[in-house]
Order: C-alpha cells, then structure tokens, then sequence
C-alpha cells in the first residue's frame, strides 16, 4: 500500500531499520551529497513499488541514468521533512556511481524483503537524518575579506550559525560560537591558567562558577538573549563585589542595556557587543598593521577549534578560516 506524505514526516526509525541502513552507507559509501541524494530519492519512489523491486524500472530508455530523480524532486522531498536547504541542484543524476549505487540499493532492499517487511517509511527518515547530518557536520566558514571589515566578516559568521539553528531547531550554535570565540580571544592576550573553559551547554550553577568566564573580580557572561535569569546574576555578582560583564551579540546591546535599567543596574554592569569586542582586539594586536590582520585573527580561530575539540561533542561548530 502506498504511504501517505503525513506518514513519511514521521521523523523516527527503529533501531533495526537504522542497524541495516547505516551497514549499506558504510558498504557503499553513502555520505557524499549526491549519494545521499540518490537513496532518499529513491526510497520515496520505491514506496509506490511492489516487492521484488527490478532495476530496469528505475531506470532511463537509454539506461544511462537513474530515472524519476532530480533537484526539484528532491527538493520536495527534503522539505517534507524540513529540510530547507539545497543539498545538490542535480539531485544526484549525474552523480558519478548513480547507476551502481541505484543497482546496489535495490538488491539490498529486495534482500531486506526476503527476511521481513521493509519499511520505506523509516527508512526515508533514516536518510533525511543523515541529510540533517551532512549538513551540520560541515564547519563554518569564516572568509577574511580585507576589502571588508572585520565586524562584517564577522557578521556573515555569525548570520551562518543563525541560519543552521533555523533549519536545525533546538540547538545553539548562534551561543556556543560566541561563548568560545570570547574564551580564544581572551586565551590569546591572557597567561595560561587565567580562567577556565567549560562547554557551552554545562550550567554556570552545575560548576558553582558565577559566570561563563571568571578573571579575577571580573565575571564575563555570553549571551544571545538576555532575561531576567541573567539580570539575577549580574546583582549577585555585584553584591559579591564583583564587575559583571556582558557580551552579545551587536543587535542584542540595546535590549541588554533595556534590561539593565529596568532592573535597577544601568551604569554597574558593562555591555559590550561580540563584533566590537574581537575586532578592535584583533586590530590593537596587530599594531593597526592591515598585513597582520588576518594572522592574529586566524590564530584566534586557531584557539577556538581547539577549544571546540576540547570541550564540545559537535564537531560542526569548528570554524574554517579562509584568508582573502
């Protein structure tokens, strides 16, 4: 019987459908983009097939491609899923391996039917998860345009992790990267030992730290939204004798010093935005030189991969540099 696009945006699979999956990615090598692209294709078309699948109706009059794929199609089919992102515009028809892999797929699957029932429906979904995995295991990338400023630069960064957040909901990347882009800029002008690093995720109250990052009397915190939790702490950290200090994001400064006043703290707690906080510090140590710009800068990036390895399980929150 054929499935109903309501069923196939159910985004769960069994643990056995997910062992059999993963055992052909891994034989076939189906982690490119237009491999990938292949497979969920044609798990969707294969749903309106009766088992034993045959290769030669999946296949072009000339038998030189696989039939029935192609960008717009899988479009579609990725945004059924959620998916908004472009994976590839070919669809994966002129994907070198297309034929071969289509073929290997299809004795697979059959294989499948002989020991019990296939199910398409979880296995589309195993393949969007990976599709949703290509895609956030890919760094960042932040390209050091000198013809730009480094604030702009900055901003394309930072508009990558928004946009990744919006077709990956719940996560946090937008908050991690500035959290540790702040740790590496202040690894870079403070001795070894100066503070210490914690993953983004790990609470201030689970470590007893009275904020992201603490130098001496001064108590950073990083934020992309600010909220009464964080009012909470900039008092406590002033009743405690010490200078509280936020940084966000530009667009976030004047809800932050909003916040502040309202809460009875304008004037006691410095506000200061992520963009102006790396590049003027990347322009003082580089004496105002242009060439050594972007080596500062990339050292800085340097210190935040490692960080990320350090710290953080997800490794797509690594940045790739790429000097202009």
């Amino acid at each position: 019987m054929t499935e109903t696009n309501t069923e196939r945006r159910n985004d769960s699979f069994s643990e056995s459908v997910s062992h059999r999956l993963k055992t052909f990615q891994s034989e076939q090598d189906v982690y490119s983009k237009g491999r990938l692209s292949l497979v969920i294709q044609f798990t969707h078309m294969a749903a309106d097939k009766e088992f034993p699948l045959r290769k030669e109706d999946f296949q072009t009059d000339s038998k030189g491609q696989v039939s029935g794929i192609g960008g717009g199609n899988l479009k579609r089919i990725l945004q059924e899923h959620g998916i908004t992102r472009q994976l590839t515009s070919e669809g994966g028809r002129t994907s070198r391996g297309s034929m071969g892999l289509m073929m290997a797929y299809v004795d697979f699957l059959n294989k499948w039917h002989e020991e019990e029932s296939v199910n398409l429906s979880e296995a589309e979904n195993f393949w969007a998860e990976e599709v949703r995995r290509f895609f956030s295991s890919r760094p960042f990338i932040l390209t050091a345009d000198t013809t730009r400023t480094l604030r702009a630069n900055l901003d394309d960064l930072f508009e990558q992790a928004r946009k990744r957040e919006q077709q990956n909901k719940g996560t946090r990347y937008l908050g991690a990267m500035l959290q540790h882009l702040v740790a590496a800029k202040l690894q870079a002008v403070l001795p070894d030992g100066a503070f210490e690093i914690h993953g983004a995720s790990v609470a201030d109250s689970v470590t007893d730290r009275s904020g992201d990052f603490v130098i001496n009397n001064t108590i950073i915190h990083c934020t992309t939204m600010t909220g009464d939790l964080l009012m909470e702490k900039c008092k406590r950290n002033l009743t405690a004798d010490a200078r509280p200090v936020i940084i966000t994001i530009y667009d976030r400064v004047h809800t932050a010093l909003t916040m502040l006043e309202d809460a009875d703290l304008s004037g006691r707690v410095e506000v200061w935005d992520i963009q102006q906080f790396l590049s003027s510090n990347i322009l003082e140590h580089s004496l105002f030189v242009e060439e050594n710009r972007n080596t500062t800068l990339a050292d800085i990036i340097n210190r935040y991969n490692k960080i990320i390895e350090t710290v953080e399980n997800d490794p797509s929150l690594r940045i790739e540099f790429n000097a202009n």
